[in-house]
């Protein structure tokens, strides 16, 4: 039954409470968990670290929300700090890496299925081919200094093979802004879409920039630094999406509705039980939080949040495979290029266009993208999946046992 957003009102504020052993709770197991529960743990640690951001940016331009804001960032906190730690202690910065990325693949492609603006739907099967190229770099990355099988971890789900290069994907600033939608005539699931990416994309770039430094391998240390750049292009190109008229009360509206639709999506999907109580849980809160700006955006505003909100949230996102999807997309949107906010083929830039400029300055002593990779086919037979049982892929990639 579709949750109708004006009638559950969720848990109040009041009644949203912690405890430190409540807060550390038991992990999930890299190996023996579906990977999609690594996937689902990896977005909404970046939700909530992209809530917490917006409130403090927020409350900097806002005397009156400042209040507020704090009450329900200091929630988002707690809520972030139970979801982060769910990541077990034997899955190192690498292999979180990989994760990262199965996130940009498996998300992006569930939203650029779903998005109903054209236009909004290419931006996202663009960056897609980009983070798919990510995995494929990481996954080699893996290989060089540990010598495993990334296929443990992705269980077959993600393919593991190059997209459009990393060392192509380097473009001017102004390259990377796209057309927001607008905010008048924008489905609400365009608005979730947008919010949704851009978070999940800020997180990746700051866990790079976080865990880059912290390898000694030269080759590592340069990559982490390269995909963290081209992140930051990411970040800048979901975030230009956003209708920028948007006054902050309704931009906060939206947010915790994408924040109520993503711990849903995870719900529907979750196999751990312990891991789906957390979602169900704070599915709840979220509703707490939504009902709580709703009437801030009646009482400051005067208006009718229906005038934003739909009256139930759209479909979830799918939390599963979409390898047929990409490869699709992959075949015959590969050569895309960015061209201020359109996208052409690359035949269409003249070797002086400030992209290509750019990029060949950024490249001028070689690509670690490239040297990460030189060299590196993966080959399926040897992970080692979930549950403990020895697999092997068919010839579609897929697990058998």
């Amino acid at each position: 039954m579709a949750l109708d957003l004006f009638k559950e009102k969720g848990v109040p504020l009041d009644r949203q409470v912690f405890t430190w052993k409540d807060l550390v709770q038991r992990t999930y197991s890299k190996l023996d968990d579906d990977a999609f529960t690594r996937v689902r743990v990896i977005l909404m640690n970046g939700i909530e670290a992209d809530s917490l951001r917006f409130k403090h940016i927020a409350a900097r331009f806002s005397r009156q929300l400042r209040e507020p804001l704090a009450l329900i960032r200091r929630m988002e906190h707690h809520q972030q700090t139970m979801v982060n730690w769910l990541n077990p202690a034997d899955q190192n910065p690498l292999e979180t890496t990989l994760g990262f990325e199965q996130v940009a693949i498996e998300v992006t492609a569930s939203v650029a299925q779903r998005e109903p603006d054209p236009y909004m739907a290419q931006t996202y099967r663009f960056g897609l081919l980009e983070d798919f190229d990510h995995l494929y770099r990481y996954a080699a990355l893996y290989d060089r200094l540990e010598g495993k099988d990334p296929n443990s971890l992705i269980q077959s789900y993600s393919d593991i093979r190059p997209g459009r290069p990393t060392a192509v994907e380097h473009r001017h600033p102004l390259d990377d802004l796209r057309r927001p939608y607008d905010m008048r005539t924008a489905h609400p699931l365009t608005k979730i879409h947008a919010l949704l990416i851009t978070a999940a994309e800020f997180q990746t770039h700051d866990y790079y920039m976080t865990i880059g430094p912290m390898f000694a391998d030269p080759v590592a240390r340069q990559l982490y630094a390269e995909i963290a750049s081209i992140e930051e292009q990411h970040v800048t190109q979901y975030g230009s999406l956003v209708d920028p008229d948007e006054s902050l009360l309704e931009k906060w509206m939206l947010h915790e509705a994408m924040e109520l639709y993503c711990y849903q999506s995870c719900l529907a999907y979750e196999g751990n039980p312990r891991v789906k109580a957390i979602w169900e849980r704070f599915m709840d809160y979220e509703l707490g939080h939504l009902h709580y700006v709703m009437e801030l955006f009646q009482r400051l505003e005067g208006r009718d949040p229906a005038e934003v909100l739909p009256a139930t949230l759209p479909d979830p996102v799918e939390f599963k495979s979409h390898r047929e999807f990409v490869r699709r997309v992959l075949n015959q949107e590969v050569d895309l290029r960015a061209n201020g906010p359109d996208f052409v083929d690359k035949a269409e830039l003249s070797p002086g266009h400030r992209s290509i400029v750019y990029r060949d300055a950024l490249n001028a002593e070689g690509s670690p993208s490239e040297t990460a990779a030189a060299g590196y086919q993966w080959t399926p037979g040897t992970e080692v999946a979930a549950r403990g049982q020895r697999l092997v892929t068919g010839p579609e990639g897929r697990l058998q046992s």
